[in-house]
C-alpha cells in the first residue's frame, strides 16, 4: 500500500503565494510546513480517502 500520509494530502494544507514566493502553511496548527513532512494530525482530504480504499480492494 502507497504511503499516502503528509502535509499535501491533509484538509489543512494550503498553499501560500506571495511575491516573495510560495509558501505552505497548516491551516489547523498555523506553521509553516512542506509536501512532504508528516505529522500525527493528518487528516487525509476526500479524494485521498476514497484511493485509500480503492486499493485496499485491489489487494
Amino acid at each position: 500500500m502507497k504511503d499516502y500520509h503528509f502535509c499535501a494530502t491533509c484538509i489543512h494544507f494550503m498553499v501560500e503565494k506571495t511575491d516573495k514566493g510560495t509558501g505552505y502553511r497548516c491551516k489547523r496548527l498555523g506553521y509553516e510546513t512542506h509536501p512532504k513532512y508528516k505529522f500525527n494530525c493528518w487528516n487525509p482530504k476526500e479524494h485521498i480517502i476514497k484511493l485509500m480504499e480503492k486499493e485496499k480492494t485491489t489487494e
